[in-house]
């Protein structure tokens, strides 16, 4: 295929059939007596013409963006066992971290949408995108400009001179002032296409900050709650502490009355350093937690310290978890819907580099003032325009166009696989925090059984060893035991709520109500 083949079957296949009938229409009919038209006849074939060209502006080439569709999950998935919290089909709270009802956690929530750093970078990166797609749609209009100048020259006068500058025998001034115009008549909607696909991502953009977003109050949400899990675990531990100390000193006292031995006292201290050894563990961690939710809230180190080191509950789930309905997951992820913004624009940059194959024509025009003499500047004589169309057709190119037209069609393609990927991650997702979700509190149950059930063992170990019969050994097991599920329950009370925040997570919700906070407090 020549080149002039492959541009017609362009043309063909990137106008609509209505459209090329259009250009058709627009072609002179022959005359059979070959006569001369009248002058009536020519004004109606040139308003003809013109009105034709302005429907033809209309054209758009390159395919037209379509919504993708994704399979629906019927279900989700449905445990053996069910726990006493579970996720409803009702309206998703859009503040889901108020659900916790911890006045702590939401004021650091609210403070994390105006202070965090990740966000105010998401909101600049959101800004350029504006900028760019500023940039972008301004080809959408005329381009004017208006320009003057002053100069005091004298031309060679061995050289090509204009008679009017005497010849370089002199110096002469020379004013200038003009207007100038121009503007690309978008026929084939090339123009269009890249304010569509400017727009696609400038939505990406602000899907990217929602995601941002999320992430930030999840991340607040779960440091939380990490912290608040560790000051219980060392309270416990400090507990337990106290209870080591005091089989430490009975042992001491039945070794003065000669009842126990050294090996008892030996056992009992060393249980106490281990009991110890825990807390600088859990005083690292402490501080690592409140720095980090410092860092959340773009403060330096230890700027929370004093509001967050007072020990508090850790926040507990409500009894049922709205979490929406799967119809509307693709509407609130903002993943999701980044995704699709993405397909969006790879669609809309296949009619941009489809349109590079067609004409450009451009008006252009300018009207300005020439004169030697400040006096005659402006004066009718001195008056200068042209005015015309441009008009430009790649002839050969080495298969630039065609190269860039089949990269944009596997873009377009890699975005769409890229968009059934991120739904089906999301279904996984949603799926496995369901399923944590359940576990989670089906654990802690079981282990604040255990936990009792220790304390009554311990009790009556103690009781048992003071009247001799059973030996410190089996205290100090039975000790150990009661310190390990206790602090195996803070941990699976504190796994319930962290799961939780990752349900609400990957169901992708918070934004939408807070977001007008954020673009307000970005301004």
């Amino acid at each position: 295929m020549n080149f002039f083949d492959r541009d017609m079957s362009l043309w063909r296949g990137g106008l609509p059939p209505f459209e090329c009938a259009v250009l058709a229409k627009a072609r002179p009919a022959s005359r059979p007596n070959g006569g001369k038209p009248s002058r009536h006849k020519r004004l109606v074939q040139s308003a003809v013409l013109a009105l034709n060209l302005l429907a033809v502006s209309a054209c758009t080439v390159g395919p037209d963006f379509q919504k993708p569709e994704t399979t629906q999950i019927a279900e989700w998935a449905k445990p053996s066992t069910a726990a006493a919290s579970q996720a409803v089909a009702e309206t998703m709270d859009e503040r889901w971290w108020e659900v916790f009802r911890d006045p702590t956690l939401s004021a650091l929530s609210q403070r994390a949408l105006t202070d965090n750093l990740d966000l105010k970078l998401a909101g600049s990166r959101l800004q350029q995108s504006r900028a760019v797609r500023q940039v972008i749609t301004a080809d959408r209009f005329p381009n004017t400009a208006a320009s003057g100048s002053y100069g005091r020259n004298r031309n060679s006068a061995e050289g090509l001179s204009d008679p009017s500058s005497h010849h370089g025998q002199s110096a002469f001034n020379l004013w200038n002032a003009g207007f100038s115009a121009s503007w690309e008549l978008d026929f084939w909607g090339r123009v269009r296409r890249e304010t569509e696909a400017a727009d696609a991502n400038l939505e990406v953009a602000e899907n990217d900050r929602r995601g941002v977003l999320l992430s930030v109050l999840a991340e607040t949400a779960q440091d939380y709650i990490q912290l608040r899990g560790v000051q219980n675990t060392r309270l416990v531990t400090e507990q337990n502490l106290e209870v080591a100390r005091h089989s430490l000193k009975l042992s001491q006292l039945r070794l003065a009355d000669g009842v126990a031995t050294d090996l008892d006292v030996a056992e009992a201290a060393a249980q106490v350093a281990a009991i110890e050894s825990r807390l600088p563990a859990l005083e690292q961690r402490q501080w690592q937690l409140i720095n980090a939710l410092s860092l959340l809230m773009g403060e330096p180190p230890q700027a929370l310290a004093a509001e967050l080191s007072t020990d508090a509950p850790v926040p507990q789930t409500p009894r049922q978890v709205a979490i929406g309905l799967p119809s509307q997951l693709a509407e609130r992820r903002p993943d999701i819907r980044q995704a699709e913004a993405r397909l969006h624009a790879a669609t809309a940059s296949i009619g941009v580099a489809k349109g590079d194959f067609y004409p450009r024509i451009t008006l252009s025009g300018n009207i300005g003032s020439q004169a030697m003499q400040l006096s005659d500047f402006g004066s009718w004589g001195s008056r200068s325009f042209a005015i015309g169309p441009q008009f430009s057709l790649p002839l050969f190119d080495g298969g630039r166009l065609s190269g860039v037209l089949n990269l944009r069609e596997a873009q377009q393609q890699e975005a769409a696989i890229a968009y059934q990927q991120t739904v089906l991650r999301a279904w996984h997702e949603i799926d496995d925090q369901l399923t944590a979700y359940n576990a989670s509190q089906l654990r802690r149950d079981s282990l604040a059984e255990a936990v009792r059930q220790n304390r009554i063992a311990l009790d009556t170990a103690q009781q048992q060893y003071v009247e001799g019969v059973v030996d410190f050994v089996t205290v100090l097991t039975v000790q150990g035991a009661l310190l390990a599920t206790q602090e195996q329950w803070v941990e699976s009370s504190t796994g319930v709520s962290l799961a939780a925040v990752g349900l609400y997570k990957a169901l992708g919700g918070g934004w939408e109500s807070v977001y007008p906070v954020v673009e307000t407090a970005q301004r």
